[in-house]
């Protein structure tokens, strides 16, 4: 049975778009993921310094700024929670893509992809269950 050229080159390039996309948001991930460990580093740095109190160089671009460790912990602590959120975001964005990708090529849904870890308080409920 021939195919259309037309219809077989569009469901190739549509199948080609749809898997970039999903190398492209794997590697921001990943990107991401090395300036969260990049920013955590620094924290225990700062966390572990002798002298709490004074001021710590951070950069900024391409420039180095004198602030006070407070702040620059603070700064830093912020960014983090932004960084987890923003993982948080992508890596969900990611399952649609990976599904989308999958459909696309007629292959069945990915089994357990769209599972989500259970919270403490649910983990708390299930020990107390178990308990007895």
């Amino acid at each position: 049975m021939a195919r259309d050229p037309g219809f077989v080159l569009r469901y190739l390039a549509e199948v080609e778009e749809l898997a970039e996309d999903v190398l492209a948001a794997r590697q921001q991930i990943v990107d991401l993921d090395v300036k969260r460990n990049r920013n955590r580093e620094a924290l225990r740095a700062l966390h572990k310094d002798p002298e709490p109190e004074g001021k710590a160089m951070v950069c900024f671009g391409n420039m180095f700024v004198e602030l006070p460790k407070a702040r620059t912990k603070e700064m830093m602590q912020k960014d983090q929670e932004h960084l987890d959120e923003e993982i948080n975001k992508l890596r969900k964005e990611l399952r649609v893509k990976v599904n989308r990708l999958y459909e696309a090529q007629g292959k069945a849904e990915l089994k357990g992809f769209n599972l989500n870890p259970m919270t403490a308080e649910e983990m708390k409920l299930i020990n107390r269950i178990l308990e007895g």
